[in-house]
């Protein structure tokens, strides 16, 4: 559909082989009907030109640049595109994050993504919120069990116990 119609009551005669979308009795769209079950197919000439720009972008192009932030920023970009069905997907959050190092600074986005890998929370939004509270500039607290020993006691079994 053509993003000027987006909202707008239009009609569709679907065939098995064509979809076509016609407004006001006047066709707008037809494309080859996807046999894919929730699939979609996207023509460029129907996108927003801010959606147009993004189709110059590439899941490689993105991850070189989060690479040249850092390896923890390339994971967080690797995993948020891996995350979608469609890399294009994830473009948006990428793109996003690549806005956070131009706001707080490579050096601040890279140890946002560190904290971020190391409590699992890989997504755009994720990192955004530590580094708006700042925790990007904190030491990393490590957990309660990571520093203390399992007790030497009859009853503790250990992991061993359960292979």
């Amino acid at each position: 559909m053509p993003h000027a119609l987006v909202g707008q009551d239009v009609d569709l005669r679907v065939t098995a082989t064509t979809v076509e979308a016609l407004f006001r009795n006047r066709r707008v769209a037809s494309h080859a009907r996807s046999n894919v079950v929730g699939g979609y197919t996207t023509v460029a000439e129907h996108m927003p030109a801010s959606h147009r720009a993004h189709r110059e972008w590439s899941p490689r192009r993105l991850i070189d640049w989060a690479a040249t932030i850092g390896g923890a920023t390339r994971s967080v970009v690797v995993h948020i595109l891996e995350s979608k069905p469609h890399p294009e997907q994830g473009y948006r959050a990428c793109l996003g994050m690549l806005d956070l190092a131009r706001t707080y600074s490579a050096k601040r986005l890279e140890a946002a993504c560190a904290r971020a890998v190391l409590i699992r929370a890989f997504s755009a939004k994720s990192v955004r919120s530590i580094l708006q509270s700042g925790l990007d500039q904190k030491p990393v607290q490590r957990t309660l069990y990571a520093e203390s020993p399992m007790p030497e006691h009859g009853n503790v079994r250990g992991p061993q116990y359960y292979h």
